[in-house]
């Protein structure tokens, strides 16, 4: 006789999960997305199919990181599980697009709906210090770009304080690394001048961790200014439209966050000689002038001087015309004393003086 094990409907549900748990505790799905729907502005769900099978799938919305909708290739984390109501689906825990055509169409909705709300508008853009005393740094310590603007860095500026937070740059996990380094540097007592993102080359699909709706937020939230330097000059990320500046490759980002000294030193040694080349052109032009005008102030003297020696001699023949001795000398005489008859008077001439008696006068 046959024992078989007698559940009820809720104990059968629980070790069914169970099993499927032990069994399939975490997998990943490659397949099309149909039926696409979001219940109540927080529920989503949809279907996953292939050319012969479909299943049922749920995930909350504020997992959903990039934009799916229906024909889209993608590859699901999930958890298998039979509902209460008997209905089995996969639980997600992540997703993301797969193949080239499905990334392309999740970056384009994505990149529609951020730039709606303007976190990429240009006049957002903060500019980037001249020369940073300090460098936050969100980077893979081993990856190739690190190293390379590292070098480069070093070569064109000396005594920066570079601050590395090692994170992954991809796969699993990536975003949320990236995103919490970000938090670590916005939290920091004393601010660095500028956080750096920095990631190589890479797929489109290695790439798309950059495309993440958290991250690129986190980006354009961030207290500090952002500059990236993600893979090569031909590609482009969400987070490099949402940053203060994207450079085209980590070693071009080590060159826009710092100058080059040595064209500094140039620049300023050309500065000096301009200033100096300035200074004796306005020094010249100084004592032309100051030689002009100490010539006009001559001109002005010497005429003031002419003026004055002419006006003398005028006023010198002036007072020699009314001087007495010329009126002597022109034959007439000074007569002084009292005009009555039995005075003396004297008669002064060019040559004598005379004294008279008056002996008669008469009215003219």
């Amino acid at each position: 006789m046959e024992n078989n094990l007698r559940l009820s409907v809720s104990d059968f549900v629980a070790l069914t999960n169970q099993t499927l748990e032990y069994a399939y505790p975490s997998i990943e799905i490659e397949g099309e997305i149909a039926e696409f729907k979001v219940n109540q502005g927080k529920y989503v769900f949809f279907n996953l199919k292939d050319t012969e099978s479909s299943v049922g799938c749920f995930m909350m919305l504020f997992q959903l990181r990039l934009p799916i909708e229906d024909g889209m290739k993608v590859v699901a984390k999930a958890r298998p599980k039979l509902t209460k109501w008997g209905k089995f689906s996969l639980t997600i825990d992540q997703i993301r697009p797969l193949g080239e055509g499905s990334l392309k169409k999740s970056f384009e909705l994505l990149k529609a709906k951020l730039d709606k709300e303007g976190l990429f508008a240009p006049d957002r853009k903060r500019p980037l210090p001249d020369i940073p005393t300090k460098i936050a740094v969100i980077s893979s310590e081993t990856a190739a770009g690190y190293a390379d603007f590292i070098k480069i860095l070093g070569d064109r500026w000396r005594g920066i304080e570079v601050e590395l937070a090692h994170v992954q740059v991809q796969g699993e996990g990536a975003t949320d690394q990236i995103i919490r380094a970000l938090e670590y540097f916005n939290t920091q007592p004393i601010l660095a001048d500028v956080v750096v993102l920095i990631r190589g080359g890479g797929s489109a699909d290695d790439l798309s961790v950059f495309n993440d709706e958290l991250l690129v937020r986190a980006v354009a939230g961030s207290r500090i200014p952002v500059l990236t330097g993600i893979g090569h000059e031909i590609d482009q990320s969400l987070v490099d439209l949402a940053a203060d500046l994207a450079a085209s490759t980590p070693s071009n980002a080590a060159q826009l966050v710092v100058p080059d000294r040595r064209e500094m030193i140039a620049r300023s040694k050309q500065a000096v000689l301009q200033i100096v080349h300035r200074t004796e052109r306005m020094t010249e032009e100084l004592q032309r002038e100051v030689l002009l005008k100490l010539e006009q102030a001559l001109e002005q003297i010497e005429g003031h001087h002419a003026q004055a020696t002419r006006e003398l001699s005028w006023r010198k023949e002036t007072l020699s015309a009314y001087n007495p001795r010329r009126v002597l000398e022109r034959g007439y005489a000074f007569v002084r004393g009292q005009a009555e008859v039995g005075k003396t008077i004297e008669i002064e001439t060019k040559d004598h003086i005379i004294t008279a008696e008056v002996h008669h006068v008469s009215d003219k």
